[in-house]
């Protein structure tokens, strides 16, 4: 079976199970197709979407302190990397790193990161790899002794719930091996007006690249929704501390995919993500309970975002 076919397998069988529970639920990896990945770019550009901007500002002012932390020679893994441009930052810091392994299920992003890469450093090894990051992959072997950075930049960690993302980070731990290190990005606890304006911009750039989930499942697994019978809504969950993305029915419906059916209430919802914002105290538990120890935390002037470095 071919790469694209065990994903829409993937795609269709995550869709059933999650659109059968209740409440109706959609795993937030299958936002970032071609057209996703184009539109979450866009969102990285608005001026409301601060979590981009505010981490490449910290990666950029203590862009000496980072690499003085991690030394010479380390070959680094990223576990999802976008466009690769914050990757881009981190190399360019580093002494003499001896590698770039981009790693992510989606070949679209993949293939950009790997080709900006790659264009930006002449010379130094690029290897990505096509895996789901949250589960155990191999790393390359050409990789040989060199010693490994993982990097995770974004607050993506902020889209696993807490149990599933200290997982995450002992699985992390395992594949880059004894003496790894990484770096990694995390929002943090602010106001929820501004929590929820990063979520739900003016433009309505968010609000499509919600309903491009919908869009997608149509395209792939033969589902029939209709995008205008959903709406897009975001919100702050202070309990939980985590923005939640959903997907509104407008009018009580019913949605075929995969030779089932689905029905909607009018006004229930399809919970697509989350992103979780934490407290220095809480992302330290959470870096220890998965067998790391939190070095060192970096963060702008208005405490706003953080970047960690993580040691095993």
């Amino acid at each position: 079976m071919s790469g694209e076919a065990a994903q829409r397998v993937a795609l269709i069988a995550d869709a059933v199970t999650g659109l059968s529970a209740v409440p109706k639920t959609l795993p937030c990896k299958w936002l970032y197709d071609a057209a996703g990945a184009d539109l979450f770019e866009a969102i990285t550009r608005l001026p409301e979407y601060y979590p981009t901007r505010t981490e490449v500002g910290i990666l950029t002012d203590q862009a000496d302190a980072i690499a003085a932390a991690i030394g010479p020679g380390a070959a680094v893994v990223e576990f999802g990397p976008g466009d690769g441009a914050k990757a881009e930052l981190l190399l360019a810091a580093l002494p003499a790193p001896a590698a770039y392994v981009p790693v992510d299920i989606a070949p679209e992003w993949l293939e950009a990161a790997a080709s900006r890469i790659a264009a930006a450093r002449p010379g130094l090894p690029v290897l990505p790899v096509v895996a789901d990051f949250a589960q155990p992959f191999a790393l390359p072997a050409r990789l040989g002794a060199a010693p490994r950075l993982g990097f995770f930049p974004g607050s993506t960690i902020g889209n696993f719930e807490p149990g599933e993302a200290t997982l995450f980070l002992r699985r992390a731990r395992e594949t880059l091996g004894r003496g790894a290190r990484m770096l990694l990005g995390a929002d943090l606890v602010k106001d929820a007006a501004v929590l929820e304006a990063a979520y739900d911009d003016a433009a309505g750039v968010t609000a499509g690249f919600n309903l491009n989930l919908l869009r997608r499942l149509n395209r792939e697994a033969g589902a029939d929704f209709d995008l205008g019978g959903f709406r897009h809504r975001a919100v702050w969950n202070a309990a939980a501390e985590r923005v939640e993305m959903h997907l509104v029915a407008q009018r009580a419906q019913t949605v075929r995919l995969a030779g089932r059916e689905f029905r909607f209430a009018e006004g229930e919802t399809i919970h697509t993500e989350n992103s979780h914002k934490y407290r220095p105290e809480r992302l330290r538990g959470l870096a220890e309970a998965a067998g790391w120890r939190a070095a060192t935390m970096w963060t702008d002037e208005r405490a706003w975002f953080s970047v960690w470095l993580l040691e095993g």
